[in-house]
């Protein structure tokens, strides 16, 4: 069921991110901003932790869950260290990521030859 749950929901967040790209005629940059501000709206209010309890990879892995990131972190870190734990709990959470995100597209922009 687990599996099943994840499917919908991660393709229930795609769905919404097609529907913002049909309807509003929105450019896929302009969709992806909106999905991850949604994320981190929902962080903000509590209702995406409980979504990715219900969900796991299905609320994890969408691009929402990136906005969720940079809010939870920010909370976090602002709990700990005041103030300034806005800014750094941002970039503590999300730098790993982000840093893959870099490396491995470093290693498959010299690995492969663009076709153009």
């Amino acid at each position: 069921m687990v599996f099943l749950w994840a499917f919908i929901v991660g393709g229930l967040i795609c769905v919404i991110g097609q529907l913002i790209m049909d309807i509003f005629k929105q450019t896929p940059g302009a969709t992806l901003s909106i999905l991850v501000v949604l994320g981190a709206v929902l962080d903000g209010v509590g209702l995406y932790e409980p979504l990715i309890d219900f969900a796991g990879a299905g609320a994890t892995v969408p691009i929402t869950s990136f906005g969720n990131a940079l809010v939870h972190g920010a909370w976090t870190e602002v709990e700990k260290n005041g103030l300034i734990g806005v800014v750094t709990g941002m970039f503590e959470v999300t730098s790993a990521g982000i840093s893959a995100a870099i490396i491995f597209g470093m290693i498959g922009a010299i690995l492969f030859k663009p076709k153009g």
